[in-house]
């Protein structure tokens, strides 16, 4: 090993299952060679890192939501009646995710078009 260029040896851990993947990417990429496709990847790959901080927040706000709508349901449920001002509650609700969701188009639109100046 003392003649070799590359002497340093990286070792990961896989599961048989990513094993498995890796070799069908291998075999994708046209090679037999684990050294070959590793370096490959670990040097040329690139990681794309998601954000899903407004999905979360927009999850969070619809549960809220959703949890006074349950709310009611099950009020008219123990009772058989429904009220003028659950009606009112629910159409309340309704509008709120409309003004999220358009809210959310917006921000959407805005991040889009930032791409496109580019």
């Amino acid at each position: 090993m003392a003649n070799r260029t590359r002497n340093i040896v990286l070792r990961v851990p896989v599961t048989a299952e990513e094993r498995a993947m890796i070799e069908r990417k291998m075999q994708q990429m046209g090679t037999g060679c684990f050294s070959v496709y590793a370096r490959k990847m670990l040097i040329d790959g690139y990681v794309i890192r998601l954000d899903y901080s407004d999905v979360k927040a927009m999850t969070a706000e619809l549960q809220k939501i959703g949890t006074n709508i349950n709310q009611i349901a099950k009020r008219v449920n123990a009772t058989g009646t429904l009220y003028a001002q659950d009606i009112e509650d629910i159409k309340g609700a309704m509008a709120e995710i409309w003004q999220f969701l358009c809210r959310e188009e917006s921000m959407d639109i805005s991040r889009s078009s930032r791409f496109d100046e580019s």
